[in-house]
């Protein structure tokens, strides 16, 4: 089954978020837990859990169907202790947050060396800081999402991403979330070898890890390695590459969400992604 959403808002509350995905056609959704631009957040009150888990009852979105983001602040691989305990305790924080949720995945970008120490300490760096926050937190599996590269974000290769999960020691508990837009700026070739990067990843990752996707088209143009996401069609990739997507089987019962730039349009892109799947929009 593919499960087709949206990143959607979650003002007013998190319980807001599966009315909004229900009333854009989706089966699956991204949303944040908390203000993804300040480190710290108002708990989630008993009402808000309560609601959100019933709004989602109500509209059929199960566990499976939800894929919540990180706050952008995060830097699980800075050179800093400080700044890296920092990061550290926010993400634990997001864990827990979807813990109350009952949400089993929290995707995040992996980290950055910003110039000051090597790709490899970097990669080492956040393999660590996962491990302590997957000790200290229960089920939620931490989603390593990949990266465009841009600046000194790390993630942008699949060995960088293999790196990590080679050296998380709960392996049940990390996985990765594709973002096409990423992939395609990252230097993989989705429009015109799409089996060619799917292959790759199955090499070198393994599609057990994987978790989830981001459904971006691009525009920036391929290996430039800037992440600028445009709608579905319009940008350097084109439909067909998610076509290819939806009648994968390879990539079945994870969340597949858009962040395209023009959420007025996401209730026709889900549409046209449900047509590629064989799945009535009725």
């Amino acid at each position: 089954m593919k499960y087709i959403g949206a990143h959607v808002s979650a003002a007013g509350g998190v319980e807001n978020a599966p009315i909004r995905a229900h009333e854009i056609g989706a089966t699956a959704f991204a949303l944040f837990t908390k203000n993804q631009r300040q480190w710290k957040a108002k708990p989630l009150t008993d009402k808000s859990i309560r609601e959100f888990k019933a709004n989602c009852q109500k509209f059929g979105f199960g566990p499976d169907q939800i894929l919540p983001h990180d706050s952008y602040l995060i830097n699980l691989g800075h050179p800093e202790p400080e700044k890296r305990q920092k990061s550290l305790d926010a993400f634990i924080d997001e864990l827990e947050r979807c813990e109350l949720l009952g949400i089993r995945r929290l995707n995040f970008h992996p980290g950055s060396h910003l110039r000051e120490i090597s790709e490899t300490d970097c990669l080492d760096y956040i393999a660590e800081s996962i491990n302590e926050a997957l000790q200290q937190t229960n089920d939620v599996i931490a989603v390593l999402e990949n990266t465009a590269g841009q600046g000194s974000n790390l993630g942008h290769r699949h060995e960088q991403l293999a790196h990590i999960i080679e050296k998380v020691e709960d392996k049940s508990r990390i996985g990765v979330c594709f973002d096409t837009c990423h992939a395609y700026a990252g230097g993989y070739d989705l429009k015109n070898d799409y089996e060619g990067v799917m292959q790759d990843f199955s090499d070198v990752i393994g599609f057990k890890y994987l978790q989830g996707m981001h459904l971006n088209d691009s525009k920036a143009t391929l290996g430039q390695r800037v992440d600028r996401h445009h709608s579905l069609g319009e940008g350097e990739i084109g439909w067909q590459c998610f076509e290819k997507i939806m009648q994968d089987p390879r990539i079945d019962n994870i969340p597949l969400t858009l962040e395209t730039i023009e959420p007025n349009i996401w209730p026709e892109e889900i549409a046209q992604l449900k047509t590629f799947a064989g799945i009535s929009s009725t």
